[in-house]
Formats: C-alpha cells, structure tokens, sequence
C-alpha cells in the first residue's frame, strides 16, 4: 500500500477565523500551560480576549503569560477544591464576570486494567471530571449567555486498551456535558465538548509517538496528517463565539476522522 500523500503542515494553515464577538470576552481556562491549553490561550489573546488560564507546571504558565498578551496565568491544583474555589473567584472579581469556560485540564496515563490500582484510579478522576464539576459551579453564577467547552477524547469511540480509567473518565465528561447543557441552557449558558484525536503536543510526540505510531495515526485517520494543538484551539474559539450560538449539548470530534463512524 502506498504511503499517504503528503500535506500541508497544518500548525501552519492560515489564515484561522476571525471571531470578532471574542473581543475582550473574560476567558477562564484549565491547563493552559503546554499541549492544546497553551494553543487555546494563544487563539482566544490573538483575538482580543482577556484569558486567565491556571496550571501546576508554573514555567511553562509565566511563559505563555509572557508570549500572548492579555492573558494571566495562575498556579492551582485543579484537584485542590479550595484552591480552585479561590481562584475563579478571583478571576470573577477582577473582571466582574467570565464569559467563556474551557475545563482543559486532564491527564492521559496508560494503564492496565489489572495494574489500576485505586489510588490511581482516584487521580485520574479527580483530575479529569471533579474540576470540570468545580469550575462549572463557581464560574456560572458569573456567566451572562456564556459558553462552556469541555475536552473529552475520541478514546470514548475508539476504546484503546490499558486507558480504561482515562476512556471512563472523558465518557463521564460527555454525560456532563449532555446534562448541564440542559439545566444550563435557561440561563443563556451553552455547553459542548470537544473530543481531539491524537494530537501531536510535544508531551505526546516526548513520550508516545514514534514512526509506527505516526503510521497507525494516519491509516486511522481519515485525512492522514497529524492533528496539531492550534486546530483543535481554533474548534474551542467557535464554540465558544456567538458563530455557535445555535449549538449547545454536543460533542465535536476534532480527529480527522478518526472515529467517524
């Protein structure tokens, strides 16, 4: 079989939409220091918005507050309630309201189901979902016809073998999502989920992907080359723009079509 045919490097497509109705629009956002977050930070200050983004890794936070202007970083332990609790308070208080959410933060550990032991099990959850449940409660109450996004993961489709715990846990998101965009909904307040593909972070291409794994992305996949962070950004800023306004409740697969069917 032949190989793909090649295509643009897509961390390089331009020129990426223009959502003007994000124009210092208060942005709260999980896990925004490397990875999809930071790309999330970068799209959302490049159009005008004001981002607060919070992490643990507390270089790579003060460096993107560094590279993308109107943006502030915050170290916090998404699984730390009171810290999580004090911070979008905060956030609320020096910007007098929040108008789009991104609960971004989550961790991806390949684990065998007969190795997952309850402490582990316990972290994944405590990361992946809880803070999800945290954020939406503090930050609503500060919302005006806002706009939540969740990240899941194609692996609810896919189910790879040794991450059911993490599978579980982006699965429950979707619930989440589905429930909170009906009681929600009243107040003006959508809620989606965004569920990336295999997406070429450097922690991904550090850790997990070599040639082979590149061959199987895009024999998966149904446009073969490699999903970039900045794309599955520029999915978020629709969401999150009044581009959207007709969507709430559903899941996007940003994967290439990965898990299309």
């Amino acid at each position: 079989m032949k190989d793909c045919i090649a295509l643009p490097d897509a961390s390089k497509l331009l020129p990426v939409p223009n959502y003007g109705d994000l124009e210092n629009k208060v942005v709260l956002l999980t896990g925004g220091a490397n990875g999809i977050g930071e790309a999330t930070v970068a799209a959302f200050a490049a159009h005008g918005a004001i981002v607060e983004f919070c992490d643990l890794d507390s270089a790579g936070g003060h460096g993107a507050e560094r590279k993308y202007r109107a943006s502030r970083f915050s170290r916090v332990d998404v699984c730390r309630e009171k810290e999580l609790v004090a911070w979008i308070k905060q956030v609320a208080k020096r910007n007098s309201r929040i108008d789009v959410v991104v609960n971004n933060a989550a961790i991806d550990p390949r684990v065998a189901v007969g190795e997952l032991s309850v402490s582990k099990l316990d972290q994944i959850f405590a990361i992946n979902l809880r803070p999800l449940f945290i954020t939406t409660r503090e930050a609503s109450p500060h919302m005006k016809r806002g706009s939540i996004i969740n990240l899941a993961s194609i692996t609810f489709h896919t189910a790879p073998a040794n991450m059911s715990a993490y599978v579980s846990s982006k699965g429950a998101v979707l619930g989440a999502t589905r429930a909170l965009a009906r009681e929600l909904g009243p107040r003006g307040i959508r809620v989606n989920t965004v569920s990336p593909g295999w997406v070429m972070t450097e922690r991904q291409l550090r850790d997990f992907v070599d040639a082979e794994t590149k061959k199987l992305i895009k024999r998966s996949q149904c446009v073969p080359e490699l999903l970039q962070p900045a794309e599955i950004a520029e999915v978020i800023l629709f969401l999150a723009s009044d581009a959207s306004r007709a969507i709430t409740g559903q899941e996007i697969l940003a994967d290439r079509g990965w898990a299309h069917s």
